[in-house]
């Protein structure tokens, strides 16, 4: 056979490199193709976290940027609610300036951090709200006065009111046209005709030998604000009232008093009780019981809420010296007050009687009255017990129920009542 017959033709390079794909250099070549492809998909998801990564860090500067706003935004509001709170109240300073001017006669501070707030209620007719009652004479009376001593342990309160018909010695004050009044033996509520609060305090300080630390005078339209700002105070009546003078009608058994009419009435005398003063303050002292129990028990002081409203109302009603004319100051009063069982806020009244020669007006009823000054002045306890009244010729008074003059070391007794007691059953 020739070659050319009977040699197989030579193989042919890309058949075999055809045939070699899956192990020769077209393999690799593919391989080579997919770790290309696989390296451009790699570099893609790294770009694709870097974005990601880019994205989240925006999202949490976004995010810092918007918190950081919301509490400039929540402090802004903040410091304008307290400024305006602040600005609110009414600082005393001609009452202040003219205590300093007879500092050195004045009682020593309490013992053991206690402190003495007076508290004065005005019967001031001045604002339209307050024409309904009667005409404005431009002269101010005390309607109301009460004694607030805090115990240095912020465990007890006695409140005592001083009778507005009380005849007392009211030292030479100055008046509001700058003239001075000569001393005088008079009804106690005409102090504050005089001199306003600088020589009401003065002349408790001379009845009692306890120094006055702050005083508080509230209006009229104040106490309503207070009263509405709590919802209401509650009370329970034994009987009807139709009085006029007070604009006040109900009827018996339990009400929720709003401002207007709890003014009415804390302020009547000729429909409730006998028509005396010593009924109208018991059930002023009720009253405020009644409001002491209320804001504890129902969260006001611990509920901002609710507490804002009240502080909007307090602050606007308040006339007070400088050192409870912050909300700070009045903060620190509510917090130490906050802890004080309700049976431990304790009211009672002066011990007094009927002056001898006018039935009208009342003087101190010896020894009771030195005692309860001399426990206030020493931050002694005092106890309180239910009113008793002996009739006697001369009308109802009074009787004397202390027990401390037979043992020194007792807890002296006192006619009064304390906050539960204003719970209606």
């Amino acid at each position: 056979m020739t070659d050319s017959a009977g040699t197989p033709p030579e193989p042919d390079d890309t058949a075999d490199r055809a045939a070699g794909d899956g192990s020769g250099a077209g393999g690799g070549r593919h391989r080579g193709d997919r770790r290309k492809r696989t390296g451009r998909g790699r570099k893609r998801t790294g770009r694709g976290r870097q974005r990601t990564g880019r994205r989240r860090r925006r999202s949490l500067r976004w995010a810092a940027l918007g918190v950081s706003l919301l509490v400039l935004v929540v402090s802004g509001v903040g410091w304008w609610l307290y400024r305006r709170l602040e600005g609110n109240i009414t600082t005393d300073l001609t009452a202040v300036e003219e205590l300093e001017r007879y500092d050195r006669e004045r009682p020593l501070p309490a013992p053991h951090g206690a402190r003495n707030i007076l508290l004065i209620g005005s019967d001031s007719r001045a604002g339209a709200e307050n024409r309904k009652y009667g005409r404005d004479k431009g002269v101010q009376h005390s309607d109301t006065t009460i004694l607030l001593h805090i115990a240095g342990d912020r465990r007890s309160v006695t409140a005592v009111s001083v009778p507005r018909d009380l005849l007392v010695d009211i030292p030479s004050c100055r008046t509001a046209q700058g003239t001075r009044n000569p001393a005088r033996h008079a009804q106690f509520n005409s102090a504050f005709a005089i001199g306003g609060a600088a020589c009401t305090i003065r002349t408790v300080e001379r009845l009692t030998g306890v120094r006055i630390d702050h005083h508080v005078v509230v209006d009229f339209h104040g106490f309503k604000s207070m009263v509405d700002a709590v919802g209401g105070v509650t009370v329970c009546l034994p009987a009807a009232v139709d009085d006029r003078d007070a604009r006040l009608k109900l009827g018996a058994g339990r009400h929720t008093l709003d401002g207007e009419r709890a003014l009415g009435y804390v302020r009547a005398r000729k429909s409730l009780g006998n028509g005396s003063d010593t009924e109208r303050m018991d059930r002023q002292q009720q009253f405020l019981g009644a409001l002491f129990d209320k804001v504890q028990s129902n969260g006001v002081l611990l509920n901002p809420a609710r507490l804002y409203p009240v502080l909007d109302a307090a602050t606007k009603a308040l006339t007070t010296d400088p050192g409870l004319d912050s909300l700070k100051d009045l903060f620190d009063l509510a917090r130490s007050l906050r802890g004080v069982p309700t049976e431990r806020v304790r009211f009672l009244t002066v011990p007094r009687r009927s002056h001898p020669y006018d039935p009208n007006r009342d003087v101190l009823a010896q020894p009771a009255a030195s005692r309860l000054f001399e426990r206030l002045r020493k931050d002694a306890p005092v106890r309180v017990v239910p009113k008793e009244t002996t009739t006697s010729a001369s009308g109802d008074t009074e009787r004397d129920t202390s027990t401390g003059s037979q043992n020194p070391s007792a807890t002296p007794t006192f006619s009064g009542t304390n906050a539960t007691s204003a719970r209606c059953g």
